[in-house]
């Protein structure tokens, strides 16, 4: 990889979403909270979604992440009737790895950065779900977007 220094544009911050959807987290945490649905939701071990002691998990590490970074090979649009902005994109991480991943942004306009040749990355928060274990007999996890950024130029 190119040890050139890339201008990021931050795009996402998951703070940001939460606060101009503030319905977004009651319902989360209403669900975590529903015993009557023991298999929907999250499990709520790391605090409730949204709360200070679950931001306070990520901060500190004690929730697991996961980081992708990578050049962006395609960039899509994913769904049923295929139009609209693109809302996916390929990437070839730095382990050289292929990966897709949605594209998070507060402003929609910066959709039209996610270009063939930029530099992406995303981080992910991995808080563990009441349904458990996951299909593949390990901790079922639901990944939540909690940042992203892309370069305002192409890297390739």
């Amino acid at each position: 990889m190119n040890d050139m220094k890339y201008s990021m544009k931050s795009v996402f911050e998951l703070a940001d979403e939460l606060r101009a959807n503030p319905a977004r987290v009651e319902l989360t945490q209403a669900l975590t909270l529903n015993a009557s649905k023991p298999s929907m939701g999250l499990k709520g071990s790391m605090g409730l979604f949204g709360s200070p002691e679950w931001w306070e998990h990520i901060g500190s590490g004690m929730m697991p992440s996961k980081r992708f970074s990578g050049v962006i090979e395609r960039a899509y649009y994913a769904g049923q009737g295929g139009t609209g902005p693109n809302n996916m994109v390929d990437i070839i991480t730095d382990e050289g790895r292929p990966e897709s991943i949605g594209i998070y942004v507060n402003n929609p306009a910066d959709v039209q950065l996610f270009k063939i040749g930029h530099r992406v990355e995303i981080v992910y928060a991995l808080d563990e779900l009441k349904q458990q274990p996951g299909p593949d007999g390990e901790v079922n996890y639901s990944k939540v977007a909690v940042k992203m950024a892309v370069s305002t130029q192409p890297v390739k």
